[in-house]
């Protein structure tokens, strides 16, 4: 153990006290009960939609017990940083609805990224050592390596334990000797399990757990010849945890494997022990088994995926919080995202992300919207994935609604082809004169092959004799009388019957208006197409063809 001059020496001579952090950091002044909870994304990479759920979770169950929500970037591995993904988490909890309520430069246990907290580590890291819970470590990687195949050759758990901790019990006089050389050190933490220790704790999702306990003397504080001191993350989320006052940690099981380090650690400092709840990651259907959502294989595993497609936040969240709490996925919406989100019963088993099923719900989530709500929600998310669009919207709001409103406004089963933002262009594009290609080619295959001739009678026919019939029954009696000017069959049986009496059905009379109005085989109500698009425009598709 190195005496405290030696130790105090490695530190900057202002550093504080443990004492001057506690006083900053005061114990929180919240109702019995309150859970402080938070999420530490690391800038590394982009974000999983596993932290939004974590985040979902984290942040009702904050909410539901008076308690606070809060995110901390943890940013110590700076060498692995990735450029513009600390904005992206903030743009993935605004999409979301999960800001926290501490952050950034809000709120008072700040910094709120850890690479900026440098000095409150190194004060604990000084602590340790004062008390032998640490000490330097000289080993060089070649060493380390070495120790590892030497372990793995007598088929031992590797790590940096034992008698293969070769400076866990150095003479201080070889340890002054390398620090007074300048010779690059770790700090590490001093494990003091036996081979035969067990740890026990209650996870909030598990219940009682036990583990091997930590034989490994982990590093702490990261190497002396970088120009930022800064800690590994196990040392940091212990202090960032005891002193931002999270009494409550809820992460990934991943992190199972890590609970007895951090166990030591909080015990070694004096802090308290925070409660655990380990929920288990989303999954993927592939083939007849199951693996972890993968943001290398799955495009639906990044946030930006979701967001990028314009899937509505409430859609995702209510999907999301059924995948937590199965109830909630019974309720209705509204309800579902109100309810508490029990940590009891969160499921061990990971539950799986089915694309389909969030379709399904955002389609019928939209279907709820007025036309308004969604006019407003497609020109925010095409703000920045679709700019034309919103100069669409903005340039003929009236006929966005028009649009909006076919087969939705005043009926039971409102049409639910509308899923996500993205999809307003191939959905309800053609109904804007500046999207849509008139057909003006009366060889087109859309036109199910019917004579060019024939094809530009009947356009002319139709627009020479059209009027906007409010009536849908009526207005369609004008395709039908055409198709009967023209000998068409009444219907596709008495077509079928005898298909050389006929140029065809009134399924190929009307699937020529069809086009012409939608571009598409396949439409909406074509009198309340009509009705929407009104009467120059009707005119000026049907007449592209006859041309």
């Amino acid at each position: 153990m190195l005496d405290r001059a030696t130790v105090d020496a490695l530190f900057p001579s202002d550093l504080p006290e443990p004492e001057h952090w506690e006083r900053r950091y005061p114990p929180r002044a919240l109702p019995e009960g309150a859970k402080v909870t938070r999420i530490g994304p690391s800038p590394t990479g982009f974000m999983h939609i596993g932290g939004v759920y974590v985040g979902i979770i984290d942040s009702d169950v904050a909410q539901h017990s008076g308690g606070t929500y809060l995110v901390r970037v943890e940013d110590t591995d700076q060498s692995r940083e990735v450029a513009g993904a600390v904005e992206q988490f903030d743009r993935a909890f605004e999409y979301f609805a999960i800001q926290p309520d501490e952050a950034g430069d809000s709120g008072a246990y700040g910094p709120y990224h850890q690479s900026q907290r440098s000095e409150i580590y190194l004060t604990y890291v000084r602590e340790m050592l004062r008390r032998g819970r640490a000490y330097p470590c000289f080993a060089t990687k070649d060493e380390l390596a070495e120790i590892t195949s030497a372990q793995q050759a007598a088929k031992l758990p590797t790590g940096y334990y034992g008698r293969w901790a070769i400076w866990r019990d150095a003479d201080p006089a070889e340890v002054q000797a390398k620090l007074d050389a300048g010779e690059p050190y770790v700090v590490r933490f001093r494990a003091e399990a036996g081979p035969q220790d067990r740890v026990h704790y209650t996870d909030a999702i598990r219940g009682e757990l036990e583990h091997e306990a930590n034989r490994n003397d982990a590093v702490i504080l990261k190497s002396s010849d970088q120009p930022l001191r800064l800690p590994t993350y196990h040392f940091a989320h212990a202090v960032d945890d005891h002193l931002m006052r999270v009494n409550l940690v809820i992460r990934g099981e991943e992190w199972i494997s890590s609970v007895p380090l951090h166990l030591q650690l909080f015990e070694a400092l004096g802090f308290d022990q925070v409660e655990y709840a380990h929920i288990a990651p989303l999954m993927k259907q592939q083939g007849g088994s199951r693996r972890k959502l993968s943001k290398r294989k799955d495009p639906e595993a990044s946030v930006d995926f979701y967001v990028e497609a314009g899937y509505p936040s409430e859609a995702v969240r209510y999907y999301l919080r059924g995948l937590a709490n199965g109830r909630l996925a019974e309720l209705p919406l509204e309800q579902a995202l109100a309810e508490p989100i029990r940590l009891a019963e969160c499921g061990v088993a990971g539950p799986l992300v089915d694309l389909v099923k969030l379709e399904d719900i955002s389609a019928d989530h939209i279907a709820t919207l007025s036309g308004e709500t969604i006019v407003e929600a497609v020109s925010a998310w095409a703000a920045t994935h679709d700019p034309d669009l919103v100069a669409v919207l903005d340039a003929d709001r009236d006929l966005a609604l028009r649009a909006l409103s076919v087969e939705r406004d005043g009926v039971e089963n409102p049409r639910k082809d509308l899923r996500k933002w993205s999809d307003f262009r191939p959905v309800y594009g053609f109904f804007f004169p500046q999207l849509f290609a008139v057909v003006d080619d009366p060889a087109d295959e859309r036109l199910g092959g019917l004579d060019p001739e024939l094809v530009r009678t009947l356009a002319a026919d139709f627009a020479d004799g059209y009027q906007p019939l409010e009536d849908p029954q009526e207005w369609f009696g004008q395709i039908r009388e055409l198709a009967a000017r023209h000998g068409f069959a009444r219907n596709a049986k008495e077509f079928k019957k005898d298909p050389d009496a006929y140029p065809g059905s009134i399924r190929e009379a009307s699937q020529l208006v069809r086009v012409a109005l939608t571009g598409s085989t396949r439409s909406p109500d074509l009198a309340s197409v009509a009705r929407a698009l009104g009467s120059d425009e009707v005119l000026r598709r049907v007449r592209a063809l006859a041309a």
